[in-house]
């Protein structure tokens, strides 16, 4: 059973005027029932806020509150046992100090609410609510790799795309490098992340502010924001990869995602394909598919520069990706060299 949220506000929104009509705090009916209404909307308006924060948060926030709050009270309470001091004078520092510990108890504590180990506490306290996706944390190579913006336009990366703060600083300063290659691949990156920013689909982006000073690697800082916020990694690195997984962060490998689209060939079957060089064995030669894909063809090194018919004989799956094996029937007609533009996108 869900409740009507809008008649309640209703509701509350009319007992206050109500209130501030018949009780008149304020000299004036009608001034009373503005004020009334006034605090009313506030109110609502704070809870339509805090009913987005997560339960960490609030957590965080209410105790934070509570210890600020309890603070001030112990503070007051030895100020007004000094005689010395004006009774007005001690009050009014008490309930300085209440609001402003109060205030900074509840920021301080919502910010390191995240923190908090929800599972731990029992289960009466874990989230129950609808199930939401995990948010995905990009790292720089995966950024400069430029794949996953690609990716995201289709539709296939939804939900939230962190870009960590320190990653920002990391490809800053590979922009600045001095050496032009990476200077090179650090402008590809932050052309890549305004990519993502123009293109808004299915994804939010959100730079995270978040750091960890006592970790200086940027893949352990990776690993440490994905525990924090119960994300996975999106990265082609494969020792990050590694060691996320033997940390127990899920990662999202695009080398991995790549592979896995690539077609499939069984042998037997007839493919078209152009010999760009030859091969390291005796009367090989070398074609590569679109994807990148391997294929050694058997008895094509005379047919280099050409585009030929090969029956597949083999596919060897490898951890750096895919190779096909194939077979050059010489009695079959070869076609003519392939554009200049073709063997270049082939290469």
């Amino acid at each position: 059973m869900r409740f009507d949220v809008t008649l309640i506000r209703i509701v509350f929104i009319a007992a206050l005027v109500g209130a501030g009509l018949y009780l008149e705090p304020i000299s004036g009916s009608l001034v009373s029932a503005v004020v009334g209404a006034l605090i009313a909307v506030s109110i609502i308006f704070f809870e339509t806020r805090i009913r987005k924060a997560p339960l960490r948060t609030l957590i965080g926030g209410a105790v934070g509150s509570i210890l600020g709050i309890i603070g001030a009270a112990l503070i007051g309470f030895l100020l007004s046992t000094q005689k010395a001091i004006p009774n007005n004078i001690a009050t009014f520092v008490t309930l300085a100090l209440t609001l402003f510990m109060g205030y900074v108890g509840l920021i301080v504590g919502a910010i390191k609410g995240d923190y908090i180990d929800l599972a731990a506490l029992g289960g009466i306290l874990v989230e129950k609510g609808p199930s939401k996706s995990h948010p995905l944390i990009l790292d720089t190579s995966v950024i400069i790799d430029g794949r996953v913006a690609d990716i995201a336009e289709t539709g296939f990366l939804a939900g939230t795309l962190i870009i960590p703060q320190f990653v920002l600083r990391e490809l800053q300063q590979i922009a600045d490098s001095a050496d032009s290659i990476k200077r090179n691949r650090g402008r590809r990156g932050l052309d890549i992340l305004q990519r993502l920013q123009k293109d808004k689909g299915s994804y939010e982006i959100v730079i995270s502010e978040a750091d960890f000073p006592d970790v200086r690697d940027v893949d352990h800082k990776l690993i440490e924001l994905a525990r924090q916020l119960e994300g996975k990694i999106v990265t082609n690195d494969f020792n990050l990869n590694k060691v996320a997984q033997l940390r127990g962060v899920s990662v999202l490998n695009i080398n991995e995602l790549a592979n896995a689209l690539k077609p499939v060939v069984l042998p037997g079957e007839i493919m078209r394909v152009f010999i760009l060089k030859e091969g390291k064995e005796y009367n090989q030669g070398v074609a590569y598919l679109d994807d990148g894909t391997m294929v050694v063809v058997d008895n094509a090194r005379r047919m280099i520069g050409k585009n030929v018919d090969v029956s597949v004989t083999s596919v060897l799956q490898t951890t750096a990706g895919k190779m096909i094996f194939g077979r050059f029937n010489e009695e079959g007609r070869a076609a003519a060299p392939a554009p200049r533009q073709q063997q270049t996108a082939t290469s």
